[in-house]
C-alpha cells in the first residue's frame, strides 16, 4: 500500500510518497504564505499529473496540521515522534538528530535500550529558520548570498540569537563598526547554532553520529559548519540526509497505521476543499480602544498628563546645570536642567549603534545654542545611565553612572510623590517598580525576550510599510483589535501574516500589537496573578508610551488611571539629571570633561582583546580616550575588567565580599545588643 506523509509546518509543506518498501516515489517541499490548504491541494494536483490515480494511506504531522486532520477524522503524530521514526529507520547507528524548522527547533538523543530522549523550543522562536530570513532581511541579503558570504568568514562575533530584537541591536552595532557583511553572516549562523545546542542539549553530551534535517540546515551549508565547528566534528561525525528537509514528512509516512482509510487524491481534495469551506474565521477580537461613546478626543481632554517645568536659555546670563543622559539600547537621550529643576535642553534620536558619537551629537546641539546666547554655562553634575553607561562614563568623565531603575524612579516621584507602579518600556528592555511609601519593594526586567518592547511594535510598523508615529494613529481608529496574545516576535510574524489573510485590516492589527505589548508586560514579564499588587498610582515611562494606543491598552487591560510625564521617552535621563543634582548640593564640582573638548572624546583608540576569566575566552573591546580613561565593552568578567572609572582596576570578588561581610568575626563589640538572629549557611545559600 502506498503511504503518503503530509507536514504542515509553520512556514512550508512538506510531502512524500513512499511504498511498500519505503522507497520514495514523490516528494515536495513548498512555501505555504499562509495558505495551507491551498498548497497542499496544488502539491496532490501535481501529484497526480506526475504519477496518476492511485489509491494510499495518510499521516499527517507539523504545527499546522492538528485541526486539519482532527476534522478530516485522518492520523495525526506529533513532529518530534514523526522525525525520531526516521532517524531510527535510516540511521539506526546516529547518537543525535538536530532539526531546524521555520519557527522551530527539535534535538533527538538516541542511547541503545532507551526510549529517545525528545526536545523542543517553547515560547520563543530566536534560532529557527524565521529568525535566519529576519537577520536576512536586516542585512538586505537573501539566504543563498548570506550563505555564501559567511563561507568567507574570518572573525565571529557574539550575537544574541536568543531573540530578534536583540539580536538586531547586536547586527547594527557591528554594522556601525564596520565589521565586514562576511563575518556578521558567519555570527548569525554561529549564534543559531549556540543557541540551538545551548537551549536544548541543557548539559547533554551530543555524540556522534549527528544527523541534520530540516530546510534551513538543508539548504544553508554556512549553518552547518558551524554547528560542525561548535561540536568539534569531524568527517564521518555527522550526516545531511539526502531529503533531509523532509525528514519528518517522511517519519509520518513511516508511522502511517495499517487499518487507515484508504483515499485517492481526488477523495483528498474534495474533503481539503470542504474543510477549507467550513472553516469559519475566527472571532477574536478585543475591545476598541476607543469606542463611539469615548472618543480619542475626549481621552486626549481626560488622560493625567503632568508637564515638566521648563525654561529658556537667556542671552549674556549665567547659570548653573546638571546634565543627564540614558543611552539606551536603540536611542539616545541628553537632558539638561537648571539648578531650580527646569528643563532648559532636551535630546532624542536613534543611536544607530554608536552610542557614543549620538550622546557627543546630542550635547554638542546644546553648547551650539549656549554660544549662540552668549551665555555661561557651569556644569555643577552629570549622570548617566542605560545600556551605554560604561562607555559614555569614561569617554566624557561623567560624575555618575546609575543604574537604570533609581533613574526611572527619581523622575517618576516627580511625576507622583506617591506612585506605587511605575512601567518604563523602552527599546528592547521593560523595567517594572514597585514602591510604597517612597521606597522601592520590587524590581522586575524583561530576561531572554523582547517581545513586548518598543522596537517589538516598531518593527511591525516598518514591516508593513509604516512610521511607528502613524501606526500608532491607525491603531486608534479600530473597531475589533486583533488578539495576537503575547508571544515572541518570531512567532508573531506568522500570526500577524495570517490575520492579513483572514481579512484583518491595518487598524485592527496596529491595534492588536499594542494590546500585546501590554499583556506581555503585565503576564509574561511581570507575571501578575491580580492587580493589587501595582496599587492606584500608576506611572508610566519610555518612548513606547507616546503610542496613545499602547497607553489606552494598559488603562483597559488594568482597568486603573495612569499618569505620565509630557515627555516620557526622556525620563531616565532626567531621573540622571535629577540624581546628579541632588549630588551636587553635595559636591558642588563636575568632572564633566565639558563642552569644548567633547569632539576629542569621539577620537578614542580602539583595540580587541580576549578575556582569560574563564574557558569562554570572550572578545572584549578596549577603548582608551583622551582623558585618559579606558572602558572596555563585550561579554566580560568584573572580576577581569572593571569600568570603574575611579580605579581601573579589576574588579572585587563579590562573594568573597559577601561572605567576608556576613560571617567574618568582628572587634567590635556591641554594647546592649538589640538582638541576635541567625542565617543558614547550607550550600551557601544566605
Amino acid at each position: 500500500m502506498v503511504r503518503l506523509g503530509i507536514d504542515v509546518g509553520s512556514t512550508t509543506i512538506k510531502v512524500v510518497v513512499v511504498d511498500e518498501k519505503n522507497e520514495i516515489l514523490y516528494k515536495s517541499y513548498r512555501r505555504h504564505f499562509t495558505r495551507l490548504i491551498p498548497t497542499i491541494v496544488e502539491i496532490l494536483q501535481d501529484l497526480k499529473q506526475q504519477i496518476g490515480s492511485f489509491s494510499f494511506q495518510l499521516c499527517f504531522t507539523g504545527s499546522g496540521a492538528m485541526g486539519m486532520a482532527e476534522a478530516l477524522s485522518l492520523q495525526f503524530v506529533q513532529e518530534v515522534v514523526a522525525v525520531s521514526r526516521s532517524l531510527q529507520t535510516y540511521y539506526s547507528d546516529a547518537h543525535t538528530l538536530i532539526d531546524l524548522g521555520g519557527e522551530d527547533t527539535k534535538l533527538v538523543l538516541l542511547e541503545k535500550g532507551k526510549n529517545p530522549d525528545i526536545r523542543m523550543n517553547g515560547n520563543c522562536a530566536g534560532g529557527t529558520g524565521a529568525f535566519i530570513d529576519q537577520m536576512a532581511g536586516l542585512l538586505n541579503l537573501d539566504i543563498a548570498q548570506m550563505n555564501d558570504l559567511a563561507e568567507k568568514y574570518t572573525t565571529i562575533y557574539p550575537i544574541a540569537s536568543r531573540c530578534g530584537v536583540f539580536a538586531k541591536t547586536d547586527i547594527q552595532n557591528l554594522i556601525a563598526r564596520k565589521i565586514a557583511t562576511a563575518d556578521i553572516a558567519a555570527s548569525i549562523f554561529h549564534a543559531v547554532a549556540l543557541q540551538t545546542i545551548n537551549a536544548l542539549a541543557r548539559g547533554c553530551e551530543i555524540r556522534k553520529k549527528v544527523i541534520f534535517c530540516g530546510g534551513p540546515l538543508t539548504y544553508i551549508k554556512s549553518l552547518r559548519d558551524a554547528f560542525v565547528r561548535l561540536l568539534k566534528l569531524q568527517e564521518g561525525d555527522y550526516a545531511l540526509p539526502e531529503d533531509a528537509q523532509l525528514f519528518t514528512a517522511l517519519g509520518a509516512a513511516l508511522l502511517v497505521k495499517e487499518d487507515n482509510v484508504v483515499l485517492s487524491i481526488d477523495d483528498l481534495v474534495s474533503q481539503l476543499n470542504q474543510y477549507l469551506g467550513s472553516l469559519v474565521l475566527e472571532n477574536k477580537h478585543l475591545p476598541a480602544l476607543f469606542s463611539e461613546e469615548y472618543s480619542l478626543a475626549k481621552w486626549e481632554e481626560e488622560r493625567n498628563i503632568v508637564s515638566l517645568p521648563e525654561a529658556s536659555l537667556v542671552a549674556g546670563k549665567e547659570i548653573s546645570v546638571c546634565i543627564g543622559i540614558d543611552s539606551g539600547s536603540t536611542t539616545t537621550k541628553v537632558v539638561i536642567i537648571d539648578d531650580e529643576m527646569n528643563l532648559l535642553y532636551s535630546f532624542y534620536e536613534h543611536n544607530q549603534g554608536n552610542p557614543l558619537v549620538t550622546a557627543i551629537r546630542g550635547l554638542q546641539k546644546f553648547y551650539d545654542e549656549v554660544e549662540d546666547k552668549n551665555c555661561k554655562i557651569n556644569v555643577i553634575g552629570s549622570a548617566v545611565t542605560g545600556y551605554g553607561e560604561d562607555l559614555l562614563h569614561s569617554a566624557l568623565s561623567m560624575d555618575y553612572g546609575i543604574v537604570e531603575t533609581i533613574a526611572h524612579y527619581m523622575a517618576a516621584r516627580q511625576i507622583d510623590e506617591n506612585v506605587s507602579f511605575i512601567l518604563d518600556i523602552g527599546g528592547q528592555d521593560i523595567k517594572a517598580i514597585f514602591a510604597d511609601n517612597g521606597t522601592i519593594t520590587n524590581i522586575e526586567i524583561n530576561e531572554a525576550c523582547s517581545s513586548g518592547c518598543g522596537s517589538f511594535i516598531e518593527g511591525f510598523a516598518k514591516s508593513l510599510g509604516f512610521s511607528a508615529e502613524k501606526f500608532s494613529k491607525l491603531a486608534c481608529k479600530s473597531q475589533s483589535p486583533c488578539d495576537l496574545g503575547s508571544r515572541c516576535t518570531v512567532f508573531m510574524n506568522s500570526k500577524v501574516r495570517q490575520a492579513v489573510k483572514e481579512g484583518a485590516t491595518i487598524e485592527d492589527l496596529s491595534a492588536g500589537l499594542a494590546y500585546s505589548v501590554v499583556k506581555n508586560c503585565l503576564y509574561k514579564v511581570l507575571n501578575l496573578q491580580h492587580l493589587k499588587s501595582i496599587g492606584d498610582n500608576i506611572v508610566v515611562q519610555g518612548g513606547t508610551f507616546k503610542n496613545k494606543a499602547v497607553f489606552r491598552a494598559l488603562e483597559l487591560l488594568s482597568g486603573k488611571k495612569v499618569s505620565c510625564s509630557s515627555h516620557p521617552e526622556l525620563m531616565g535621563a532626567y531621573g540622571a539629571a535629577l540624581y546628579a543634582r541632588s549630588k551636587a548640593k553635595i559636591i558642588g564640582k563636575s568632572s564633566f570633561i565639558g563642552f569644548s573638548a567633547l569632539e576629542s572624546a569621539a577620537n578614542h583608540e580602539t583595540r580587541f582583546s580576549t578575556c582569560k576569566g574563564c574557558t569562554n575566552n570572550c572578545s572584549i573591546t578596549v577603548f582608551k580616550f583622551p582623558n585618559g580613561k579606558r572602558c572596555f565593552s563585550g561579554n566580560k568578567c568584573e572580576k577581569v575588567f572593571s569600568n570603574n572609572p575611579e580605579t581601573q582596576r579589576r574588579g572585587d570578588n563579590i562573594f568573597d565580599y559577601k561572605r567576608e561581610r556576613l560571617f567574618a568575626s568582628s572587634n567590635v563589640k556591641q554594647i546592649r545588643p538589640r538582638m541576635r538572629f541567625g542565617i543558614p549557611r547550607a550550600l551557601s545559600i544566605f
